[in-house]
């Protein structure tokens, strides 16, 4: 089975407070993104794979680098019981064990419920890495709907199963914050950790009624992906103020009203009422990403936006 996936952008991210679990509480818009993707092929046992060659043509671990500490363009990893061989191509090179993937995780999870068969997954990854647009929580969500649906395991989109066993959507929650999310792939609001979704009905006054909004409101998206700048969600949150105070209290924040409040406003109210918190304290980090940000405006974005917590950012343009 091949499946090709997309990314996600933000609009609007408040980070509400810090939970005692050590997570934060927070509010987005999470709307599917097609600019980027990855291409997963799942293969059971020493079935014929349509990407493995292409992949080994493509990205040669035979290679080599002008430094010894360049990562390899194509990594490859088995399962300490064998039952798991993922590879993973991407041109700017592999930098992290191919086991540690979202990829792996995805499968070691069901078949912690369910007697899987060896498979083997080619992931050829094209989404950035490190830029807020969820490349790796994507590939781990189709994954888990890839391996329902080769396997019939009977899994639903956000119900316990007959037998019980739990959702898809629970499942990718275990995997990250926002893997959940490219179950469905459909525009959601997220609160708590961003694993709790609910459609949108409306967006500046327009009924929503399929995943494209940005057609159904006139806008036309643009991604931009800057070279060279990787943020760390884990340190984005270690640096965030969120709204809430230890003691209870809210901070006066642009932007301080519910995000679904503000995305009711007119399009061209959204630059002062719908915010990315996260742009606070990544832009004092990296300059260079506010100035890209205004310059989008400048070009006459009717808004631009940080998605996730960095580097892409995007701008929405009147068509």
């Amino acid at each position: 089975m091949i499946v090709k996936t997309n990314v996600k952008i933000n609009l609007g991210l408040n980070v509400l407070r810090r939970r005692p679990d050590g997570y934060h509480d927070i509010e987005t818009l999470f709307v599917p993104c097609y600019s980027y993707g990855d291409v997963i092929e799942i293969i059971t046992g020493d079935d014929f794979s349509r990407t493995s060659a292409r992949l080994f043509a493509k990205y040669s671990p035979m290679d080599f680098r002008l430094h010894l500490d360049e990562a390899p363009m194509i990594a490859q990893g088995i399962s300490p019981d064998g039952k798991l061989m993922i590879t993973i191509a991407r041109e700017a090179g592999v930098g992290w064990n191919p086991l540690n993937d979202l990829c792996a995780k995805a499968y070691e999870l069901l078949a912690k419920d369910f007697k899987l068969p060896p498979v083997k997954i080619f992931l050829e990854k094209n989404a950035p890495v490190g830029a807020g647009l969820g490349g790796g929580s994507a590939d781990a969500a189709f994954v888990l709907k890839a391996l329902n649906e080769l396997f019939a395991l009977g899994l639903n989109e956000d119900e316990p199963s007959a037998d019980g066993k739990p959702s898809l959507r629970e499942y990718a929650a275990c995997l990250g914050s926002d893997c959940a999310f490219f179950i469905f792939n459909r525009p959601m609001i997220g609160t708590g950790r961003g694993d709790i979704l609910r459609p949108l009905s409306s967006v500046a006054g327009q009924q929503i009624t399929s995943e494209n909004i940005f057609e159904k409101l006139g806008l036309d998206l643009r991604v931009i992906v800057p070279e060279g700048i990787s943020v760390s969600t884990a340190e984005a949150y270690k640096c965030i103020q969120p709204r809430e105070t230890a003691d209870g209290a809210n901070r006066q924040l642009k932007g301080a009203e519910t995000l679904e409040m503000a995305l009711m406003r007119p399009i061209e109210e959204w630059k002062d009422n719908i915010v990315n918190d996260f742009e606070v304290t990544v832009f004092k980090a990296h300059p260079e990403l506010a100035a890209i940000k205004q310059s989008l405006y400048d070009a006459g974005a009717a808004y631009a936006s940080m998605s996730g917590s960095g580097s892409a950012l995007f701008a929405l343009y009147r068509q």
